[in-house]
């Protein structure tokens, strides 16, 4: 109902015989809302229920199909996600809940098919917001065939969101192969990490920052593949993911050859305290996330919150037959994690294609 401005609002008396309706109308409509609520609608025999016994959303893996190396997070009421695109291009897809990226739409948000350094094989982008403002690192090089080209490459978003618009920083590392690049804040300093050929092994690398897409100083190893699970089909550690959590930095990596089903998620901790130090982090002994209930080869991972903070999500990939390997067959995948009693994050195992399980708290 609209009014005048600067004209107030009158009602005159109702009638008697209008006033008894209205109040025996009021009376049944509270009535009705006690009845309703000591009896509330029942729920479906898979749809869990929060503490009002209001009905939760659920989802299902996959998120997405032809959705290799995955990076989520969520921000001011939105999910965001990219995966490789193996081409020219950086895409991003958004919705507002995580079932709703299955049909979100992509967007192209950067294309470096004019520049021949890096125009193609698009592989593994993050975007991570740092100090306010969003950057995105991503893989590529100059052959759609040959991947001796890779190197890393740094775009900063002129807008207020990750999907940009963004404007190229630059390639931190140009002189030498490196892939699948992460950044690391602790202690007031910026580095980066990523994966490089150290002799026969592909290991861990990382250096500090002069800002987010400048390297400086020292270049360390801090983690090769020794273990039996980190070598098999291949010498690999890659991928490295930071997850911080009640004053300690953890770091995922990815072990072993993409191409087998034995890809898998090994464990990192700084225990020391320069990251620039080798002997500062600390190798899980055995896998924290294999292949398990038809799901092959996850690895790749990222790390997000709920809508309300209060719970921890996982995401990567996985394939669904022990003989697919690092195509276009990965599916992007999702699921919470909880922390040991130790402090130690707790990844379960890979739920299986279909189950259905809670979405994330504050949807």
């Amino acid at each position: 109902m609209a009014t005048t401005p600067g004209r107030s609002l009158r009602i005159g008396p109702i009638p008697r015989g209008r006033a008894l309706i209205a109040l025996a109308l009021a009376a049944a409509l509270v009535a009705f809302g006690l009845v309703a609520a000591a009896n509330p609608p029942a729920l479906a025999a898979d749809e869990p229920a929060d503490d009002a016994g209001i009905a939760q959303a659920t989802l299902a893996n996959p998120i997405r199909d032809n959705g290799a190396d995955p990076w989520i997070e969520y921000s001011d009421g939105y999910y965001y996600m990219s995966t490789t695109t193996w081409d020219s291009t950086v895409i991003m897809r958004r919705a507002t809940t995580l079932a709703g990226l299955k049909t979100a739409s992509d967007s192209v948000v950067w294309n470096d098919s004019g520049n021949a350094s890096r125009c193609c094989s698009h592989w593994a982008p993050e975007f991570h917001q740092i100090d306010g403002t969003w950057y995105l690192m991503y893989t590529s090089g100059n052959s759609q065939t040959n991947f001796d080209g890779q190197r890393l490459h740094i775009l900063r978003s002129t807008g207020d969101t990750p999907m940009g618009p963004y404007e190229f920083m630059g390639t931190p590392l140009p002189n030498q192969w490196n892939i699948d690049g992460t950044y690391l804040e602790a202690d007031g300093g910026l580095y980066m990490m990523w994966s490089e050929w150290v002799g026969a092994d592909q290991s861990i690398r990382i250096a500090a920052m002069s800002n987010p897409w400048t390297v400086t100083g020292s270049q360390v190893t801090i983690s090769r593949p020794s273990a039996s699970w980190e070598t098999l089909g291949a010498r690999v550690n890659e991928a490295p993911a930071v997850l911080q959590h009640d004053g300690r930095t953890f770091v995922t990596f990815s072990a072993s050859s993409c191409n087998t089903p034995d890809y898998k998620l090994g464990l990192l901790e700084l225990t020391g305290a320069d990251p620039l130090s080798t002997s500062a982090w600390t190798k899980t002994a055995s896998p924290v996330f294999q292949a398990a209930n038809g799901v092959y080869g996850p690895g790749h991972n990222g790390f997000f919150t709920s809508p309300d903070g209060t719970e921890h999500w996982l995401v990567y990939h996985g394939n669904t037959s022990s003989s697919q390997g690092c195509g276009n067959t990965r599916q992007t995948r999702v699921q919470e994690f909880t922390f040991n009693a130790d402090g130690t994050p707790n990844f379960g195992s890979p739920i299986a294609n279909g189950v259905t399980f809670p979405a994330p708290s504050g949807e």
